[in-house]
């Protein structure tokens, strides 16, 4: 047998069932896990997997996030077009965003802060705070006397990722209005671009600032999963690229290891959401809680720490995962869902669509 006898992209896309609502979930939550020791010591190196690989579980999440994203919202422009394009991804992440910006900002920091109320709602901070986390994505700004006592001051430590969401979703509506999505060496060039400028810098450059690094793997991988849809009649999901993985993970600390590592990634990401024995009914959830959890899992690990801060990260982490995925249930059917059946409304169809990408 073949090395490469799996079934093409194309082949796997046309099956009933597939998983990336299981695997978007199983990501977000990671996340969450990932987050839970630095909340408590304000050191993400304290994440075991970040002090043994050099990347935290969460970096890992997140990459899986925009192979996935690069992947389905390539689908998406080249199924709807330019203008049902810009509909569907506004209307999938505009209105979780701005709800999460608004219940932390105006609700919970209401509570936790230590400010009379009329002081709080009157402060200039908290109005910088809703106008940066909508405008720019700033995950690092804090709220008036809002967990003045965390290691990490930041309400809405995550989306920061939204930016470079966003950036890529640039990116396909202005490859795809200039008619490259149909050349079919122009993603791919792109990718490879965008791999030889990361790989050359860990040769040159290997201790790159993160930021740096960061600006460069996050369009890469979504690229890289761009690329599978585009070649969906080409490529074929089988194990075999993963030993990719296993080879990146014997290489850490010499080049291009980086770059193995998150093309690897990349295609473990698309092709676990095509496994068949992922992809049956009893492991699809029934509602989309991905991005609430991604959205409120800091949130709530954040306030479950200035309210218990002596409790350890393990301690605090089945309550945050239990409130993270509660939240993210009321965000979906309250907001996520009613702002699907607005976008299915003004594509003028009735279905929702069995595969929506969210922003990490």
């Amino acid at each position: 047998m073949s090395l490469f006898s799996g079934p093409t992209v194309a082949e796997a896309l046309a099956r009933p069932r597939n998983a990336f609502s299981g695997l978007r979930l199983a990501l977000a939550l990671m996340v969450v896990v990932s987050h839970a020791f630095s909340v408590v010591s304000g050191n993400g190196l304290d994440e075991p997997l970040a002090r043994s690989t050099g990347f935290s579980l969460g970096e890992h999440a997140v990459n899986g996030f925009f192979a996935v994203s690069g992947f389905l919202v390539t689908m998406s422009y080249d199924r709807r077009g330019w203008r049902d394009y810009v509909i569907a991804r506004s209307l999938r992440i505009l209105p979780g965003l701005i709800a999460a910006t608004l219940v932390v900002s105006l609700l919970l920091g209401g509570a936790l802060t230590r400010l009379p109320l009329s002081e709080y709602l009157a402060a200039p901070e908290l109005w910088r705070f809703v106008r940066g986390t909508l405008l720019s994505f700033k995950s690092n700004a804090s709220l008036p006397g809002v967990f003045e006592t965390n290691p990490l001051r930041s309400p809405l430590g995550t989306v920061w990722t939204l930016k470079y969401e966003t950036i890529c979703y640039a990116g396909v509506l202005v490859v795809g209005l200039c008619g490259l999505l149909r050349r079919r060496w122009a993603v791919p060039a792109l990718t490879a671009a965008l791999a030889l400028a990361l790989a050359v810098l860990e040769v040159v450059r290997p201790e790159m600032p993160k930021g740096t690094e960061t600006a460069l793997r996050l369009p890469l991988i979504f690229a890289f999963g761009a690329c599978l849809y585009l070649w969906r009649d080409t490529v074929r999901l089988t194990p075999w690229p993963l030993l990719g993985l296993a080879a990146a993970l014997l290489l850490q600390g010499h080049a291009p290891a980086r770059t193995l590592l998150f093309l690897s990634e990349s295609y473990a990401a698309v092709w676990l959401a095509f496994l068949p024995p992922l992809a049956r009914p009893a492991l699809d959830p029934p509602a989309d809680l991905s991005y609430g959890v991604y959205l409120y899992g800091w949130p709530i690990q954040q306030s479950l720490h200035a309210l218990f801060p002596a409790a350890s990260a393990l301690a605090l982490l089945p309550p945050a995962l239990l409130l993270a995925l509660l939240v993210a249930a009321l965000s979906w059917y309250a907001v996520e869902k009613p702002a699907l059946r607005l976008k299915a409304r003004a594509l003028g169809r009735r279905t929702l669509g069995t595969i929506e990408p969210a922003g990490p």
